[in-house]
């Protein structure tokens, strides 16, 4: 199999493939895509499908067998044929002469589908591991969310003392300290719900090795890694030329194979008997021969010709389908990278560092008494707010990134 032609597809996707720290359990997705491809069983299967072509395909380049024949003619009958008085015992051997090299059809058939089967496991390991990548995203991004929540923690935990250090000193009601109470236990929620969705990742990612518990702590990998694209009508152009396409192309040369059996069945095989014939009445001997050969064969295996040739001409209007809706995904993924990326970038450089000094002022003025402990908790939840969707965008960007590499099998980046 070609894995050279898939590797690197999805291997383009890693921005994760570089571990943030030094830590014994953190799975790099290098490491998660060599278990896959060493463990995986869907992707096994495969093998098993081969041996059996292997083997039909031994079979079918077999010549037609013998076939040993006896026949006792003139026996229980009537006045000669009395008893065994009149037998006649034929002992003959037979067999078929094929014509047009039937046999090297049917071994070309079966040649065509391992090509196919080839393609189609390709396309299926790509996949696979699109499916796993696509975990992985989001399993970092995860990650990255309880980073963020446990800033959000961090920052409960320091307007409760602030309202305390107020109430205190009776600038601040008894309400406003249940509010803040409130305030951080909802957010310490989010944070264990996030911590057993962290764990249900892991074990989604596990079984694509078919391990039932995840022998790693966290995933490594920079989530704001993007790179710069490849120009679309490039990556269309190895749309083209990818499996989920090349697939059609080897199925044409199946549908071909079977056109030619199927042509090849209009010559009639000649079926041959050769035997000896013994006399039980004269105790005489003597030899036969016979030969048969089947008529109107063209006339009759024409609708086989017709059927086959009508099966190779579907697969050029499925595969212009299928380049239609290939297109389709392939435009939508790319764009919508695009404008991930653009709304990154400006939540990056202009909302978020807005949202924070807002925060500071609206501290500050609280701490000072100038505004009210709403004023604080809108500011804090506006930039966490920011904050999130600057995560929501770049795990978008990474994921509409693993669905070019999946349709094009090559990767985004330059």
């Amino acid at each position: 199999m070609r894995m050279t032609l898939m590797l690197p597809a999805i291997l383009a996707a890693v921005f994760c493939a570089l571990p943030l720290r030094a830590e014994p359990q953190a799975l790099t997705l290098q490491q998660a895509i060599d278990k896959t491809l060493q463990h995986n069983p869907q992707l096994h299967q495969y093998k098993f499908t081969q041996q059996r072509l292997f083997a039909e395909r031994d079979l079918q380049s077999l010549k037609p067998g013998y076939q040993l024949g006896v026949e006792l003619e003139n026996v229980a009958g009537t006045g000669e044929a009395r008893g065994l008085a009149g037998a006649e015992l034929t002992v003959a051997l037979s067999s078929v002469i094929e014509l047009d090299n039937k046999a090297q059809w049917r071994a070309a058939v079966v040649d065509a589908r391992l090509n196919t089967l080839e393609w189609q496991q390709q396309a299926q390991t790509l996949d696979v591991l699109a499916e796993l990548t696509r975990n992985y995203i989001n399993l970092l991004a995860s990650q990255q969310e309880l980073t963020l929540t446990e800033e959000a923690v961090a920052l409960s935990e320091a307007l409760l003392q602030s309202a305390e250090k107020r109430a205190a000193s009776g600038a601040l009601s008894d309400a406003e300290i249940m509010r803040a109470k409130a305030q951080l236990a909802q957010v310490q929620i989010g944070r264990d719900a996030l911590l057993q969705r962290i764990e249900r990742q892991k074990i989604a990612i596990a079984r694509f090795w078919g391990d039932t518990s995840a022998n790693f702590n966290v995933v490594a990998g920079n989530l704001f890694a993007f790179g710069q694209s490849r120009p679309f009508a490039e990556l269309y152009q190895r749309l083209q030329q990818s499996p989920a396409l090349t697939i059609f192309a080897s199925e044409r040369r199946l549908k071909d194979a079977e056109v030619r059996l199927a042509q090849s069945q209009n010559r009639a095989d000649l079926s041959w008997q050769v035997g000896v014939r013994r006399y039980q009445a004269s105790d005489d001997t003597g030899l036969t021969f016979g030969i048969s050969v089947p008529l109107f064969a063209e006339r009759r295996n024409s609708a086989a010709i017709e059927a086959a040739l009508a099966e190779r001409n579907n697969v050029e209007y499925r595969q212009q389908d299928s380049l239609l809706i290939l297109h389709e995904r392939l435009f939508d993924a790319y764009s919508q990278r695009q404008q991930f990326i653009t709304s990154h970038q400006q939540l990056a450089q202009y909302v978020i560092p807005n949202l924070e000094q807002a925060l500071d002022l609206t501290r500050d003025a609280y701490q000072r008494g100038r505004s009210n402990y709403q004023d604080w908790l809108n500011a804090q939840q506006e930039l966490l707010q920011a904050k999130r969707h600057l995560l929501e965008t770049a795990t978008a960007v990474l994921l509409s990134q693993v669905t070019i590499e999946q349709l094009t099998a090559e990767p985004v980046t330059q």
